[in-house]
C-alpha cells in the first residue's frame, strides 16, 4: 500500500490505552464521521470503522471520509471485515474475525504495509493468531455484550490475563461489555488497550468520557507497576 502511512508508525499507534471503534446505531443520531472526529478530538489513536448492516456502497464512501479525517489527524484507520474497503479507501489496517478469510489470505490480499488484526477467544486462537503473523489480536468478549449479534460466549478476565501474560509484548485489544463501571477490574487482570463501544459512544461529551476512563486506566496501571 503505497499511500499507507509508515508501518512502523501505525504498529507504534497500537500501544496505546483506548481502541475506538463506531456503531452509528448508538451514537445517538451522529454520522459515523462525526463521531470519528470527536474520538480524535479526545486523543484517541486507533480508530476501527465496524458497521455491519450497511450497504457496501455506504460502507465505502464513510470510509474514504473518514480515512482523510484520520490521515490528516495521524491516526490509525482500522477497516472491519472489508478487505476491499479497506485496500480502495487506502487504511491504515482491517480486523479478521474467526468467520473471516485466513489471515495469510488476508495478507496477500491486503499487501504487506497493512496492519491486520484478528480476534481471539481462546489460547488456541490466541496461538494461532500469534504464529500467523497477526500485528494486534483482539481479546473477548470479556463480557457479555449486545453490540454485536454473532459475539459468542463472554471469555471473562481469565483469558485477558493469559493473554497479557503469555504474549506481554504483543499488541492486543481488550473487548466486549466493558464499561467505566467494570473498566477497574479489565484493566486490573493485564489489559493496556481496551475498546469501550456503547459506553463511549452513548456519553453526551466523549472528550470529558476519554480523560475520565484514561484516568482510571492509569491509576490501575500504576498499581499493578505497569
Amino acid at each position: 500500500m503505497t499511500d499507507c502511512r509508515c508501518r512502523r508508525l501505525c504498529l507504534d499507534s497500537l500501544h496505546t490505552d483506548l481502541y475506538g471503534i463506531t456503531d452509528e446505531s448508538l451514537s445517538g443520531g451522529r454520522s459515523n464521521v462525526d463521531v470519528v472526529r470527536e474520538m480524535i478530538a479526545a486523543g484517541l489513536r486507533v480508530i476501527q470503522y465496524r458497521e455491519k448492516f450497511k450497504s457496501a456502497r455506504e460502507k465505502y464512501e464513510e470510509c474514504l471520509a473518514i480515512r482523510d479525517v484520520t490521515r490528516r489527524a495521524g491516526v490509525t484507520f482500522i477497516v472491519n471485515d472489508n478487505l476491499d474497503i479497506a485496500v480502495l479507501c487506502k487504511a491504515d489496517g482491517v480486523h479478521l474475525g474467526q468467520s473471516d478469510l485466513p489471515y495469510a489470505v488476508a495478507r496477500e490480499f491486503v499487501g504487506p504495509e497493512m496492519i491486520i488484526g484478528v480476534s481471539t477467544q481462546s489460547p488456541s486462537e490466541a496461538a494461532e493468531a500469534v504464529a500467523q503473523g497477526a500485528d494486534y489480536i483482539g481479546v473477548g468478549p470479556i463480557f457479555f455484550t449486545a453490540t454485536k449479534k454473532d459475539i459468542g460466549t463472554p471469555v471473562g478476565l481469565s483469558f485477558m490475563k493469559y493473554v497479557s501474560e503469555t504474549y506481554p509484548d504483543l499488541p492486543h485489544v481488550a473487548i466486549g461489555g466493558i464499561k467505566e463501571v467494570n473498566l477497574r477490574e479489565v484493566v486490573a487482570s493485564g489489559a493496556r488497550c481496551c475498546c469501550l463501544i456503547s459506553d463511549l459512544l452513548q456519553s453526551p461529551n466523549l472528550v470529558e468520557k476519554v480523560k475520565t476512563l484514561r484516568q482510571i486506566i492509569m491509576e490501575e496501571q500504576e498499581k499493578s507497576g505497569r
